[in-house]
């Protein structure tokens, strides 16, 4: 995606960020992550405002998550604008729900992770379930939105749905991180740490 000037999502240098940006990684050359299997990929998660109003259920959230096998990479935590809710969630313009789904990203504090691992993207939305909270909450209630969702569009969380949009969510909530140059970074890191 190109990105112009006048996203809304401000550049590290451009505008002065609501919540202080927490990004982690590997910044160690000799110790990547883990040995990358052909399937590892990056997965753009959020947990939404309507979990992260109540701390108790990210930490929760994210104890599950340290034992499922996905590395979160980066984080940051942030306020979205009505701005940057209605650029992240332009595929849906025009939809019914896009209002809620604009109101609901716009109505407090979200954190937003950059993921990794194998079929990260399959293996995040799987702890998920389904979009639909009100019948996840039937179907898969172990689930993620099963427990947390409150309505289809207060479901608690975002996983983007391919490696396409994963790279232009990450670019987006990242400042533009260079995905493409992350992970072929990850896999020189481990090819040369196999060959030591």
């Amino acid at each position: 995606m190109h990105h112009c000037s006048s996203s809304p999502f401000p550049s590290i240098s451009s505008a002065p960020r609501p919540f202080k940006s927490t990004t982690t990684h590997s910044n160690n050359p000799a110790r990547p992550l883990h040995t990358p299997p052909t399937s590892a990929e990056l997965t753009l998660a959020i947990l939404k405002p309507s979990l992260c109003s109540y701390q108790p259920d990210v930490s929760a959230v994210l104890k599950e998550l340290k034992f499922s096998g996905l590395n979160p990479v980066r984080s940051r935590r942030m306020q979205w604008t009505r701005a940057q809710a209605e650029e992240f969630y332009q595929e849906h313009r025009g939809r019914f729900y896009y209002d809620r789904l604009v109101l609901g990203m716009s109505s407090g504090p979200s954190l937003s992770l950059a993921l990794y691992g194998p079929n990260s993207i399959k293996a995040w939305r799987g702890m998920l379930g389904a979009t639909k909270a009100c019948r996840t909450k039937w179907e898969a209630p172990q689930s993620l939105r099963g427990r947390y969702g409150i309505t289809d569009t207060r479901n608690g969380f975002h996983g983007s749905d391919s490696p396409e949009s994963a790279k232009r969510e990450l670019g987006l909530i990242f400042d533009g991180w260079d995905t493409d140059w992350w992970m072929a970074r990850e896999a020189r890191l481990s090819s040369d740490q196999g060959a030591i």
